[in-house]
């Protein structure tokens, strides 16, 4: 089990009884394409799967932990169809919102859905940004530590659209402080995440692989049936508030902006909330795809 098993990750086992995933991408601020997103759910299969493992951490390399969804991916649909493993399949090649429907079901919705269900305690490590899609990474785990130089936006309303695909917010911040992170597209910094009840640990960056670790020891010791049940017990309880029912509720009126966005300007979000070089850079790789050339 070794880096050279994922082109965009590394899976290790730092210690008896700890699988950590390191996301690989640290030239695009682990940016999350259609690659990235199915070789994490195989490698946290794989450690769901070793009967040694009783602890997965996920963690990343370089500055930032995701900068969220990669807006420069414009050749996911093949890689989509050689994967489908989630079983949220039906839509894939077929034309307009259904197709992506069905996409944002199998590698969003649906990924999320089982990391957060893995029958193991999992713990984040984030350092950095944790933006957008990077938050539907770190709030599946069960455990966050964060360094104290982490912050978590959602500025998917910018680009118009009402958050991210995994409808989260409300859950990890409270009703009137997702508002607040929606509305306003602000990050929330490290400390005031941790008096949210956002994030367990706030530790200086050099200490957060170590403080990570630290914790996964602290469970790694416990009974491997016993975590398992525990957490069933624990996340039955936001599901049995209703969870499930509003997290469906939100990722179809997400379908719904696509669809608008679709309409008015020709494309999945609102380019007009981007970042100039977000705008450009799109504009070009539209551009040649247009003329028949490759997008890089």
């Amino acid at each position: 089990m070794t880096e050279s098993d994922f082109k965009t990750l590394i899976y290790e086992i730092p210690e008896p009884h700890i699988a950590r995933i390191r996301l690989n991408r640290p030239d695009r601020a682990n940016a999350q394409d259609t690659e990235l997103l199915y070789e994490l759910n195989a490698a946290f299969d794989r450690a769901a799967h070793d009967d040694e493992v009783r602890v997965i951490i996920l963690a990343a390399e370089g500055k930032h932990f995701s900068a969220g969804h990669d807006l420069s991916e414009t050749d996911s649909a093949g890689a989509m169809r050689r994967h489908q493993t989630v079983g949220t399949m039906c839509g894939f090649g077929c034309a307009g919102a259904e197709a992506q429907m069905a996409r944002e079901e199998e590698i969003y919705t649906g990924f999320c859905e089982r990391w957060r269900n893995i029958p193991k305690p999992t713990i984040a490590a984030v350092q950095g940004k944790c933006i957008a899609g990077g938050l539907m990474l770190a709030w599946p785990c069960d455990l966050i530590v964060a360094s104290d130089d982490a912050s978590f936006a959602d500025p998917v309303v910018s680009f118009g659209v009402g958050g991210v695909e995994w409808f989260q917010h409300v859950q990890e911040l409270g009703a009137r402080k997702a508002k607040e992170m929606l509305f306003t597209g602000e990050a929330i910094g490290a400390e005031d995440a941790l008096k949210l009840g956002m994030v367990n640990q706030v530790v200086p960056r050099e200490q957060l692989s170590e403080a990570t670790l630290a914790l996964a020891r602290k469970i790694a010791v416990k009974s491997r049936f016993a975590l398992k049940m525990t957490k069933l017990a624990i996340n039955g309880v936001a599901d049995a508030s209703g969870r499930d029912i509003a997290m469906k509720n939100a990722f179809h009126l997400h379908q719904l902006a696509h669809t608008h966005n679709l309409k008015v300007f020709g494309m999945l979000i609102d380019p007009t909330g981007l970042p100039e070089a977000t705008r450009k850079a799109m504009a070009a790789r539209l551009a040649a795809l247009d003329a028949g050339g490759t997008a890089n």
